[in-house]
Protein backbone atom coordinates (compact mmCIF):
# COMPACT_ATOMS: atom_id res chain seq x y z
CA UNK A 1 0.00 0.00 0.00
CA UNK A 2 2.79 2.84 -1.08
CA UNK A 3 -0.17 5.56 -0.85
CA UNK A 4 -0.63 5.03 2.96
CA UNK A 5 3.45 6.22 3.23
CA UNK A 6 4.27 9.35 4.16
CA UNK A 7 6.27 11.33 1.13
CA UNK A 8 9.78 12.19 2.07
CA UNK A 9 9.96 14.50 -1.23
CA UNK A 10 7.57 17.28 -0.16
CA UNK A 11 8.27 20.80 0.16
CA UNK A 12 6.57 22.54 2.90
CA UNK A 13 8.59 25.69 2.45
CA UNK A 14 7.50 26.31 -0.81
CA UNK A 15 3.58 25.69 -0.31
CA UNK A 16 4.39 28.20 2.50
CA UNK A 17 5.89 30.72 0.48
CA UNK A 18 2.72 31.23 -1.83
CA UNK A 19 0.20 30.97 1.27
CA UNK A 20 -2.00 33.86 2.59
CA UNK A 21 -4.85 34.10 4.90
CA UNK A 22 -7.97 35.07 3.12
CA UNK A 23 -10.55 37.65 4.72
CA UNK A 24 -12.87 36.83 6.44
CA UNK A 25 -12.06 33.44 7.97
CA UNK A 26 -14.59 31.82 9.20
CA UNK A 27 -14.59 28.90 11.32
CA UNK A 28 -12.99 25.44 10.30
CA UNK A 29 -13.27 26.69 6.02
CA UNK A 30 -9.52 27.88 5.54
CA UNK A 31 -7.22 24.85 5.48
CA UNK A 32 -3.77 25.38 6.31
CA UNK A 33 -1.69 24.27 3.17
CA UNK A 34 0.38 21.50 5.39
CA UNK A 35 -0.32 18.80 8.09
CA UNK A 36 1.46 16.45 9.90
CA UNK A 37 1.23 12.22 9.67
CA UNK A 38 2.23 9.23 11.23
CA UNK A 39 2.13 5.69 10.87
CA UNK A 40 1.29 2.74 13.00
CA UNK A 41 2.13 -0.38 11.74
CA UNK A 42 3.78 -3.57 12.67
CA UNK A 43 2.54 -2.79 16.29
CA UNK A 44 3.86 0.01 16.68
CA UNK A 45 4.10 4.09 16.19
CA UNK A 46 6.44 5.44 13.37
CA UNK A 47 7.88 9.06 13.60
CA UNK A 48 6.13 11.16 11.49
CA UNK A 49 6.37 14.51 9.71
CA UNK A 50 5.27 17.74 7.85
CA UNK A 51 3.55 17.00 4.39
CA UNK A 52 1.50 19.01 2.11
CA UNK A 53 -2.52 19.29 2.93
CA UNK A 54 -4.08 16.99 0.89
CA UNK A 55 -6.45 13.91 -0.05
CA UNK A 56 -5.56 10.83 2.32
CA UNK A 57 -5.22 7.58 0.33
CA UNK A 58 -7.60 5.17 2.54
CA UNK A 59 -9.00 2.00 0.78
CA UNK A 60 -12.92 2.31 0.65
CA UNK A 61 -13.08 -1.05 2.71
CA UNK A 62 -10.84 0.21 5.61
CA UNK A 63 -12.44 0.07 9.47
CA UNK A 64 -12.61 3.95 9.45
CA UNK A 65 -14.70 3.88 6.32
CA UNK A 66 -16.79 0.41 6.92
CA UNK A 67 -17.01 0.84 10.59
CA UNK A 68 -16.45 4.41 11.54
CA UNK A 69 -13.14 3.26 13.59
CA UNK A 70 -11.96 6.85 13.65
CA UNK A 71 -11.95 9.52 16.68
CA UNK A 72 -10.68 13.31 16.51
CA UNK A 73 -10.41 16.35 18.95
CA UNK A 74 -10.37 20.11 18.94
CA UNK A 75 -7.91 22.18 20.51
CA UNK A 76 -6.66 25.82 19.71
CA UNK A 77 -3.03 27.52 19.75
CA UNK A 78 -3.48 31.51 20.42
CA UNK A 79 -1.04 34.46 19.66
CA UNK A 80 -2.77 37.73 20.26
CA UNK A 81 -0.62 39.14 23.04
CA UNK A 82 1.97 35.84 23.36
CA UNK A 83 5.21 35.83 21.66
CA UNK A 84 4.72 33.03 20.60
CA UNK A 85 2.29 30.21 19.94
CA UNK A 86 0.37 28.91 23.23
CA UNK A 87 -1.91 26.02 23.42
CA UNK A 88 -5.03 25.80 25.51
CA UNK A 89 -4.45 22.43 28.08
CA UNK A 90 -3.24 20.36 25.82
CA UNK A 91 -3.15 17.58 28.16
CA UNK A 92 -6.77 17.53 28.97
CA UNK A 93 -6.78 16.84 24.82
CA UNK A 94 -4.89 14.22 24.39
CA UNK A 95 -6.16 12.47 27.51
CA UNK A 96 -9.57 12.80 25.71
CA UNK A 97 -8.32 11.76 22.99
CA UNK A 98 -6.47 8.61 24.40
CA UNK A 99 -9.93 7.34 26.19
CA UNK A 100 -12.14 7.83 22.56
CA UNK A 101 -9.33 5.92 20.84
CA UNK A 102 -9.42 2.96 23.55
CA UNK A 103 -13.44 2.70 23.33
CA UNK A 104 -12.85 2.27 19.47
CA UNK A 105 -9.53 -0.07 19.98
CA UNK A 106 -7.30 2.29 18.36
CA UNK A 107 -3.65 3.01 19.71
CA UNK A 108 -3.62 6.33 20.48
CA UNK A 109 -0.61 8.31 19.24
CA UNK A 110 2.53 9.02 21.93
CA UNK A 111 2.87 11.76 23.73
CA UNK A 112 5.98 12.23 22.39
CA UNK A 113 4.32 11.65 18.58
CA UNK A 114 1.22 14.18 19.61
CA UNK A 115 4.09 16.61 20.94
CA UNK A 116 5.85 17.02 17.56
CA UNK A 117 3.20 17.10 15.41
CA UNK A 118 1.31 19.65 17.59
CA UNK A 119 4.77 21.94 17.81
CA UNK A 120 6.39 21.35 14.44
CA UNK A 121 2.98 22.39 12.80
CA UNK A 122 2.09 25.28 15.59
CA UNK A 123 5.48 26.61 14.77
CA UNK A 124 5.83 26.10 11.03
CA UNK A 125 2.58 27.97 11.02
CA UNK A 126 2.61 30.89 13.41
CA UNK A 127 3.02 33.26 10.33
CA UNK A 128 -0.23 32.68 9.86
CA UNK A 129 -1.79 32.40 13.33
CA UNK A 130 -4.32 35.24 13.16
CA UNK A 131 -3.93 37.95 16.01
CA UNK A 132 -7.27 39.69 16.82
CA UNK A 133 -9.26 38.24 19.91
CA UNK A 134 -11.24 35.38 19.80
CA UNK A 135 -9.11 34.32 16.80
CA UNK A 136 -6.72 31.17 16.69
CA UNK A 137 -4.99 28.26 14.92
CA UNK A 138 -7.80 25.27 15.45
CA UNK A 139 -5.90 22.00 15.33
CA UNK A 140 -7.86 18.99 15.00
CA UNK A 141 -6.00 15.64 15.96
CA UNK A 142 -7.49 12.76 14.10
CA UNK A 143 -6.76 8.51 14.50
CA UNK A 144 -8.04 6.36 11.31
CA UNK A 145 -8.14 2.99 11.17
CA UNK A 146 -6.89 1.64 7.82
CA UNK A 147 -7.21 -1.97 7.25
CA UNK A 148 -9.48 -2.94 4.82
CA UNK A 149 -11.63 -5.55 5.86
CA UNK A 150 -15.21 -6.35 6.18
CA UNK A 151 -14.92 -8.62 8.82
CA UNK A 152 -15.96 -6.72 12.34
CA UNK A 153 -12.69 -6.06 13.80
CA UNK A 154 -10.67 -3.29 14.56
CA UNK A 155 -7.71 -2.92 12.30
CA UNK A 156 -3.66 -3.16 12.81
CA UNK A 157 -2.78 -0.15 10.70
CA UNK A 158 -3.66 3.77 11.93
CA UNK A 159 -2.48 7.12 10.70
CA UNK A 160 -2.29 10.18 12.82
CA UNK A 161 -3.21 13.33 11.47
CA UNK A 162 -3.08 16.92 12.60
CA UNK A 163 -4.66 19.55 10.64
CA UNK A 164 -5.30 23.30 11.06
CA UNK A 165 -7.76 25.82 10.31
CA UNK A 166 -6.86 29.75 11.15
CA UNK A 167 -10.16 30.63 12.54
CA UNK A 168 -12.42 32.95 13.97
CA UNK A 169 -14.98 31.84 16.62
CA UNK A 170 -17.52 29.40 15.19
CA UNK A 171 -20.62 31.39 16.35
CA UNK A 172 -20.67 35.04 17.04
CA UNK A 173 -23.93 36.23 17.84
CA UNK A 174 -26.57 34.63 20.16
CA UNK A 175 -27.84 31.51 19.16
CA UNK A 176 -31.23 29.60 19.28
CA UNK A 177 -32.06 26.23 20.55
CA UNK A 178 -34.96 24.00 19.34
CA UNK A 179 -35.41 20.70 22.05
CA UNK A 180 -34.75 17.62 19.98
CA UNK A 181 -37.53 15.31 21.64
CA UNK A 182 -37.56 12.57 18.55
CA UNK A 183 -33.75 11.36 18.29
CA UNK A 184 -31.41 11.33 21.06
CA UNK A 185 -27.78 11.60 20.50
CA UNK A 186 -26.33 9.11 22.90
CA UNK A 187 -27.64 5.91 25.12
CA UNK A 188 -25.75 4.71 28.47
CA UNK A 189 -23.34 2.29 27.30
CA UNK A 190 -22.77 3.67 23.74
CA UNK A 191 -20.03 6.13 22.89
CA UNK A 192 -21.54 9.56 23.48
CA UNK A 193 -18.72 10.66 26.18
CA UNK A 194 -16.25 10.24 23.68
CA UNK A 195 -15.07 11.97 20.30
CA UNK A 196 -16.18 10.14 17.71
CA UNK A 197 -17.64 10.83 14.26
CA UNK A 198 -20.59 8.55 14.60
CA UNK A 199 -21.73 11.06 17.54
CA UNK A 200 -21.85 14.31 15.39
CA UNK A 201 -23.11 12.24 11.95
CA UNK A 202 -25.91 11.13 13.75
CA UNK A 203 -26.87 14.68 14.90
CA UNK A 204 -27.14 16.20 11.52
CA UNK A 205 -30.82 15.32 10.53
CA UNK A 206 -31.87 17.21 13.82
CA UNK A 207 -29.61 20.33 13.07
CA UNK A 208 -31.57 20.06 9.70
CA UNK A 209 -34.61 20.10 11.02
CA UNK A 210 -33.67 22.42 14.05
CA UNK A 211 -32.78 25.44 11.38
CA UNK A 212 -35.37 24.61 8.75
CA UNK A 213 -37.92 25.61 11.93
CA UNK A 214 -36.08 28.83 12.40
CA UNK A 215 -33.21 27.87 15.43
CA UNK A 216 -29.24 27.43 15.24
CA UNK A 217 -28.91 24.44 16.91
CA UNK A 218 -30.96 21.12 18.80
CA UNK A 219 -30.79 20.65 22.17
CA UNK A 220 -30.57 16.95 23.22
CA UNK A 221 -31.88 14.92 26.23
CA UNK A 222 -31.64 11.80 27.72
CA UNK A 223 -32.22 8.33 25.69
CA UNK A 224 -33.89 6.49 28.18
CA UNK A 225 -36.45 9.20 29.48
CA UNK A 226 -36.45 12.17 26.83
CA UNK A 227 -36.63 14.11 29.69
CA UNK A 228 -33.62 15.56 30.65
CA UNK A 229 -31.02 17.66 29.14
CA UNK A 230 -27.41 16.89 27.82
CA UNK A 231 -26.08 18.85 25.37
CA UNK A 232 -26.15 20.53 21.98
CA UNK A 233 -24.27 18.59 19.53
CA UNK A 234 -21.37 19.93 19.44
CA UNK A 235 -21.60 22.17 23.04
CA UNK A 236 -21.86 21.36 26.57
CA UNK A 237 -24.69 23.32 27.79
CA UNK A 238 -25.12 25.63 30.90
CA UNK A 239 -27.91 27.40 32.91
CA UNK A 240 -28.05 30.79 35.53
CA UNK A 241 -30.17 29.47 37.88
CA UNK A 242 -30.66 32.41 40.82
CA UNK A 243 -27.44 33.16 40.57
CA UNK A 244 -25.57 29.64 40.11
CA UNK A 245 -24.38 27.97 37.24
CA UNK A 246 -26.28 24.77 36.63
CA UNK A 247 -25.32 22.03 34.12
CA UNK A 248 -26.18 18.25 33.05
CA UNK A 249 -23.98 16.28 35.53
CA UNK A 250 -21.64 13.78 33.24
CA UNK A 251 -23.59 10.62 32.58
CA UNK A 252 -21.28 8.47 30.67
CA UNK A 253 -24.02 10.42 27.55
CA UNK A 254 -22.09 13.54 27.38
CA UNK A 255 -18.64 15.07 26.31
CA UNK A 256 -16.16 15.94 28.93
CA UNK A 257 -15.90 19.34 27.41
CA UNK A 258 -12.17 21.21 28.19
CA UNK A 259 -13.89 24.49 28.19
CA UNK A 260 -17.22 22.96 30.61
CA UNK A 261 -14.73 21.97 33.15
CA UNK A 262 -12.41 24.94 32.48
CA UNK A 263 -15.79 27.51 33.38
CA UNK A 264 -16.45 25.59 36.49
CA UNK A 265 -13.43 26.52 37.95
CA UNK A 266 -13.48 30.44 36.52
CA UNK A 267 -17.10 30.53 38.32
CA UNK A 268 -15.92 28.97 41.09
CA UNK A 269 -12.88 31.71 41.44
CA UNK A 270 -15.45 34.71 41.16
CA UNK A 271 -17.63 33.20 43.80
CA UNK A 272 -20.23 31.56 41.56
CA UNK A 273 -21.87 28.16 43.05
CA UNK A 274 -21.36 25.02 40.17
CA UNK A 275 -24.06 23.37 40.58
CA UNK A 276 -23.86 19.50 38.40
CA UNK A 277 -26.89 17.42 38.85
CA UNK A 278 -29.92 15.91 36.18
CA UNK A 279 -31.77 19.08 34.27
CA UNK A 280 -35.02 18.32 33.54
CA UNK A 281 -35.98 20.01 30.21
CA UNK A 282 -39.55 21.09 31.82
CA UNK A 283 -38.47 22.40 35.39
CA UNK A 284 -35.79 24.59 32.72
CA UNK A 285 -38.40 25.96 30.91
CA UNK A 286 -40.48 26.65 34.14
CA UNK A 287 -37.50 27.97 35.76
CA UNK A 288 -37.04 31.03 32.70
CA UNK A 289 -40.83 31.46 32.54
CA UNK A 290 -40.89 32.20 36.58
CA UNK A 291 -37.50 34.66 36.29
CA UNK A 292 -35.17 32.09 38.26
CA UNK A 293 -33.64 31.47 35.13
CA UNK A 294 -31.96 33.81 33.81
CA UNK A 295 -29.65 32.99 31.16
CA UNK A 296 -28.29 30.05 28.99
CA UNK A 297 -25.32 29.68 26.83
CA UNK A 298 -23.44 27.12 25.55
CA UNK A 299 -19.45 26.87 24.97
CA UNK A 300 -17.41 24.50 23.33
CA UNK A 301 -13.37 25.27 22.19
CA UNK A 302 -14.88 25.97 18.66
CA UNK A 303 -17.27 28.38 20.04
CA UNK A 304 -16.09 29.05 22.92
CA UNK A 305 -19.03 30.58 24.68
CA UNK A 306 -22.08 31.11 22.53
CA UNK A 307 -24.84 32.82 24.51
CA UNK A 308 -28.94 31.10 23.92
CA UNK A 309 -31.34 34.13 22.89
CA UNK A 310 -34.15 31.69 22.38
CA UNK A 311 -35.00 28.35 23.67
CA UNK A 312 -38.40 26.39 22.09
CA UNK A 313 -39.30 23.59 19.48
CA UNK A 314 -42.02 23.93 16.66
CA UNK A 315 -44.80 24.64 18.62
CA UNK A 316 -43.55 27.25 21.81
CA UNK A 317 -40.58 29.21 21.78
CA UNK A 318 -39.33 31.07 24.64
CA UNK A 319 -36.72 34.05 24.78
CA UNK A 320 -34.19 34.52 27.68
CA UNK A 321 -34.53 38.17 30.00
CA UNK A 322 -30.54 38.14 30.33
CA UNK A 323 -28.40 37.51 27.32
CA UNK A 324 -24.49 37.14 27.22
CA UNK A 325 -24.16 38.87 30.61
CA UNK A 326 -22.86 36.10 33.04
CA UNK A 327 -21.35 34.60 29.48
CA UNK A 328 -19.70 37.79 28.87
CA UNK A 329 -17.95 37.81 32.09
CA UNK A 330 -16.60 34.41 32.01
CA UNK A 331 -15.81 34.44 28.54
CA UNK A 332 -13.68 37.45 28.94
CA UNK A 333 -11.90 36.09 31.87
CA UNK A 334 -11.27 33.01 29.75
CA UNK A 335 -10.10 34.86 26.60
CA UNK A 336 -7.82 37.38 28.59
CA UNK A 337 -5.84 33.90 29.45
CA UNK A 338 -5.87 32.13 26.42
CA UNK A 339 -4.48 35.37 24.70
CA UNK A 340 -1.69 36.02 27.13
CA UNK A 341 -3.47 39.44 28.70
CA UNK A 342 -4.57 37.76 31.57
CA UNK A 343 -2.33 36.20 34.65
CA UNK A 344 -2.95 32.59 34.03
CA UNK A 345 -3.74 31.81 37.34
CA UNK A 346 -4.97 28.23 36.49
CA UNK A 347 -1.50 27.06 34.87
CA UNK A 348 -3.58 26.28 31.52
CA UNK A 349 -1.56 27.53 28.85
CA UNK A 350 1.76 25.72 27.24
CA UNK A 351 4.47 27.29 25.41
CA UNK A 352 4.93 25.41 21.96
CA UNK A 353 8.34 26.04 22.38
CA UNK A 354 8.98 24.03 25.83
CA UNK A 355 9.34 20.27 24.37
CA UNK A 356 10.06 18.63 27.38
CA UNK A 357 7.06 20.86 29.81
CA UNK A 358 4.80 19.78 27.09
CA UNK A 359 5.18 16.34 27.07
CA UNK A 360 5.32 16.20 30.93
CA UNK A 361 1.90 17.76 30.91
CA UNK A 362 1.04 15.23 28.54
CA UNK A 363 2.39 12.43 30.64
CA UNK A 364 0.38 13.65 34.07
CA UNK A 365 -2.79 13.66 32.27
CA UNK A 366 -5.09 11.31 33.88
CA UNK A 367 -5.98 8.44 31.68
Amino acid sequence: MNNMTISSNTNVTALLKEYALPSPLGFGRELAPIMYRADYMDGAWKQGQLIPFGEVGINPAATCVQFGQQCFEGMKAYKVAQSSPALFRPEMNFARLRKSAARLCMPAPLSGIFVDAVKQLTRTLEPFIPSESGQSLYLRPTLLGLDPTFAVKGSERYCFLLIASPSDAYYTAPIKVMVEREHSRAAKGGTGSEKVGGNYAGSLQATERSIAAGFDQPIWLDAATSKNIEELSGMNFMAVINGALHTPALSGTILSGVTRSSLFEIARSIGMDVVERTMPIDELLTDIRTGACTELFACGTAAIISPISEIGDTETRQALPDVDNVARQLKTILLDIQEGRGEDTFDWMADTRDTDTLIKRLNGAPA
